[in-house]
């Protein structure tokens, strides 16, 4: 093994001189190698414009949804398929509702305002995989927070709560 030839010692005569490009290089080279290690320590984080491995798939059981709706409907995204019903629907719904370091399947907050309005005893239950995170995430239509997340995944879940006839409908 060759030793490397000492550097030497700073001098009164050299304080105001600049490093030396031997020196620079070697302390640009250490700064790297950190920066690397950092970059390799921990995982990437899972994006949302990103395809997992084997696709995301979700499981998707409906409760008292009425007009057929009901029962447990598998959804495979990137590429679509599964049994659900618009599984291309059902992707994309939940795609728009995808930001990056947000769960796209959070319950409504314990401190959020919301109005008192029924919107039906529909209850849902989502399971699965989303953008490499697992998901379990229950829904229901009991006040007005809680019907605005159901609708934001419409058609990964069903259009609940409205009659024929009913404006909107």
């Amino acid at each position: 093994m060759t030793a490397l030839p000492s550097l030497p010692s700073p001098s009164a005569s050299s304080s105001t001189a600049s490093p030396s490009p031997r020196r620079r290089f070697l302390a640009g080279g250490a700064a790297l190698v950190a920066v690397l290690a950092s970059l390799t320590a921990s995982p990437s984080p899972a994006r949302a414009d990103e395809p997992a491995r084997d696709g995301d798939r979700l499981t998707v059981t409906v409760r008292d949804a009425g007009g057929g709706a009901d029962g447990t409907y598998e959804v495979r995204c990137r590429p679509s398929g599964g049994t659900h019903p618009d599984p291309g629907g059902a992707c994309a719904a939940v795609q728009r509702q995808t930001r990056w370091g947000q769960d796209a399947f959070a319950p409504v907050p314990r401190d959020a305002v919301c109005t008192m309005r029924y919107g039906g005893p529909a209850t849902a239950r989502i399971t699965g995989t989303w953008a490499g995170r697992r998901v379990d995430a229950t829904y229901d239509r009991t006040n007005g927070c809680a019907i605005a997340r159901w609708d934001r995944l419409v058609p990964l879940l069903p259009e609940a709560g409205r009659t024929a006839g009913a404006r909107g409908a």
